[in-house]
Order: structure tokens, then sequence, then C-alpha cells
């Protein structure tokens, strides 16, 4: 079963490889893995899709909160959240193929950002399942090219968003206040 967790960290130099080595020393596979500043400077929020059981996910999280730079994880399994991944895609696409393509990126609400005599990229987001419904359809086009950012997520209600700024008001945003 695949898992959807968020870390909200310090945003400092070497965070994300401490928190993959931890990952890898404990061979938990990250399946997806998508890395962005937040509202606040001072922090990033990593968000990555894990699988496993409820004890793989309960063990992940428990040595993701043990890492001093990580302010808080959150734990999307049986949430209302909302999901995003954005893909580019470059699909082989001339002649009569060009319109049917470009029929298909319409009805999925994509947009050709690119088009060259022999081939067109495609920029698509949604959920996942949206994305490998696509790549499905556009697979006899033959696809040359393709690449994913990875999923993030943010919850639906604010029952969880507690805020990090408080932590923020510490002087040394590492340490526990």
């Amino acid at each position: 079963m695949k898992h959807v967790l968020s870390a909200v960290v310090v945003n400092q130099p070497g965070v994300l490889a401490h928190v993959s080595g931890m990952m890898a020393s404990r061979a938990f596979n990250i399946e997806s893995l998508a890395v962005g500043e937040t509202e606040n400077p001072e922090f990033s929020r990593i968000t990555f899709v894990v699988s496993g059981d409820e004890k793989v996910l309960d063990q992940v999280r428990k040595q993701l909160e043990k890492i001093v730079t990580i302010v808080r994880v959150i734990d999307f399994s049986g949430k209302e959240f909302v999901e995003r991944d954005l893909m580019l895609m470059k699909v082989a696409a001339s002649g009569s193929s060009r319109s049917e393509v470009k029929e298909l990126v319409d009805i999925f609400r994509g947009s050709l950002v690119d088009v060259s005599p022999g081939h067109v990229m495609i920029e698509i987001s949604g959920p996942e399942k949206k994305l490998e419904a696509f790549i499905d359809l556009m697979r006899p086009f033959d696809i040359l090219e393709m690449v994913r950012t990875g999923r993030i997520a943010l919850l639906r209600s604010n029952e969880e968003n507690v805020d990090v700024d408080e932590r923020a008001a510490c002087e040394d945003p590492t340490a526990a206040c």
C-alpha cells in the first residue's frame, strides 16, 4: 500500500540528504519525492510516497520524528487531502497524429508547451491516477521522453496545520522549544 507523508523541515543544506540517508539505511523505499520552500522561507516541505503496511509506515514516521531538523511530520493516511503531480512528456507527433494527441491533451486539461516538426511536448498535472491514464493513452504515439516532479499534497482541513512559526520563535530553529 502506498502512503503519502509530508515533513516540514528547517531550510538548510544537508537536510534532504539526512532524511533520504535515514530512509535508505533502514531499507525504506521512497517511490516519489518532492521538496520545496514553504510560505515561510525558513522551512521547506518534503513530500514523499512510501510503500508498505501500517507497521512500515509507523516506523518511517517514528524515525523521521527523531531527526532534529524536522519540525513536523504529517501522515495523510485516512485524511482528506489534495495531491498533484506535474509531468512533462515529449511525444512523437506529426501529420494526422498531432491533432489526435492535441485532442487527448485537451481532454486531460493539459497543454502543449513546445512543438517541433517531429514531436510535441506536453505539460499535465493532477493526481497520480490521471497521469497514469494519460501515459497509457500516449504509449501508442511513441513517448520519446518523460519526467515527473513527484507528488505534492496538502490537507484539506486545518485540524493538523500547526503553525511552524512557533518553532521559528526559538533562537535556534533546530532546537525543541
